[in-house]
């Protein structure tokens, strides 16, 4: 059973290059491991239209999982629960028990303060505005809920953006539910580095190990210069049974090995 999951990062300081998108990336070697395949990463503008179309798309593939980062704010452009309210052709209303959780965090805060009274203004309940049938998720580091859809075949998660409070959300509650679903599938991963071999002398042997493995996927990182080649190979695959992840990844490095010696190219494992 392919377990699988999407990606929608929103903001548009990913577009214009002002933030590193480094969510998508943490997000992604975390599920990795897990045994679960992220199909897509898509990155998309504060915008409502431009938010809904992506959901609407990543949808009709219909994912296992589909997890958004971004745009859950008080601010105008935190826009992406009214984005996928419009996907979902979902009305978006304040949920009780996230209003609870906001509620609770700027008690909290203004206690730190010293302060007695806590104002909900606009733009603190717009965090508790979500998708009709949506469950919000705690956030233990800040204060805009996560959000949870189940849908008739996605389970569609919303966080954050902010690193750590997406972070903290995901290892206490999207972690469990990813475990529970991938059940006994492993992913294992290794390197091996080339020199000496360019990339598109390469490209052969590497299809001709593949051919000859099949559920292993290889694949070449060039590090150095095409006038002195200095590669990465990595071998990576996931299965149900962990007992042989190990033993059908030398194996494949083993072939590749001596087929890279063979043409004059010298290769090192490391770990």
């Amino acid at each position: 059973m392919v377990r699988d999951m999407e990606m929608i990062c929103v903001g548009n300081e990913l577009l214009i290059g002002k933030t590193l998108n480094t969510n998508a990336q943490w997000i992604a070697k975390v599920v990795t491991a897990l045994g679960i395949t992220v199909k897509r990463v898509t990155v998309v503008a504060d915008d409502v239209t431009e938010i809904a179309n992506a959901f609407r798309e990543a949808l009709s593939r219909k994912p296992q999982f589909m997890v958004s980062t971004g745009g859950m704010g008080p601010t105008f452009d935190d826009k992406t629960l009214e984005g996928i309210a419009e996907a979902l052709d979902y009305k978006l209303t304040v949920n009780d028990e996230a209003l609870k959780m906001v509620r609770e965090k700027y008690k909290v805060y203004a206690m730190e303060r010293g302060a007695e009274k806590v104002e909900l203004t606009q733009a603190r309940i717009k965090m508790a505005r979500l998708p009709e049938k949506a469950e919000p998720i705690p956030n233990p580091v800040g204060t805009a809920p996560g959000v949870r859809v189940d849908l008739e075949e996605t389970v569609l998660i919303a966080l954050p953006g902010v690193p750590s409070e997406m972070k903290s959300i995901f290892k206490e509650t999207v972690v469990p539910l990813l475990e529970q679903a991938s059940g006994k599938s492993v992913f294992y991963e290794k390197s091996v580095y080339v020199d000496g071999v360019m990339e598109s002398s390469l490209a052969p042997l590497i299809d001709k190990v593949m051919q000859g493995n099949p559920g292993v996927y290889i694949k070449s990182h060039p590090k150095g210069r095409e006038d002195q080649p200095h590669m990465e190979i990595h071998f990576s695959t996931t299965a149900d049974e962990e007992e042989r992840l190990e033993e059908k990844i030398a194996e494949a490095i083993l072939q590749l090995s001596g087929l890279i010696r063979e043409i004059g190219g010298r290769v090192v494992v490391y770990g």
